[in-house]
């Protein structure tokens, strides 16, 4: 990165591309002003609907470091998931709203102390880039509630060459 990017980022003028994916919205009516917004969207032909909650929903339903890392895109600390040594076959969903986020199979062991991934599941997850380190990173998190996960970087091993550093607060592991 050059210095004028560099003093880009840092005032702000560098716009951050968002993947957007075609993504097609149709807004559902709840009868119940209490319940939970469903937005249905369309991603690449295949369907993921969305949920919305207030905060004060999504703390009565999460734990306060389930809250602080979907909610806030907080990180845990790393080593701290037993997630991180999870080696059964199975599927590992959002903690916030059970959607199947990635399989045990595209699972590795990174070394960085979070669980890593090399691949998610097909349109599960969307992505945006933040400034929080002030250089660019991609952020993702999960297509139907909209909980941060954690990043993606590009030294992941083969296929993909990509991972997946997720915080393990945010996920369930469901065995096969």
């Amino acid at each position: 990165m050059d210095r004028r990017t560099f003093v880009k980022i840092l005032a702000g003028t560098v716009a951050a591309p968002t993947a957007t994916f075609g993504i097609h919205k149709t807004i559902l009516a709840s009868e119940n002003a209490n319940t939970p917004k469903t937005i249905k969207v369309t991603m690449n032909g295949d369907q993921v609907e969305k949920i919305e909650m207030s905060e004060a929903e999504w703390k009565k339903r999460l734990t306060r470091e389930e809250y602080r890392v979907l909610r806030k895109a907080g990180t845990e600390r790393p080593f701290t998931s037993k997630l991180n040594d999870e080696k059964r076959t199975g599927t590992f969903v959002c903690v916030g709203c059970d959607l199947p986020l990635f399989t045990s199979d595209t699972k590795f062991d990174s070394g960085t102390g979070w669980p890593s991934f090399y691949d998610a599941i097909p349109h599960h997850i969307d992505t945006s880039t933040d400034f929080k380190l002030i250089y660019p990173r991609t952020e993702y998190h999960c297509a139907r509630c909209g909980g941060h996960h954690g990043h993606v970087f590009k030294d992941g091993p083969a296929p993909t060459g990509l991972r997946y550093c997720n915080n393990g607060v945010a996920l369930k592991f469901i065995p096969a």
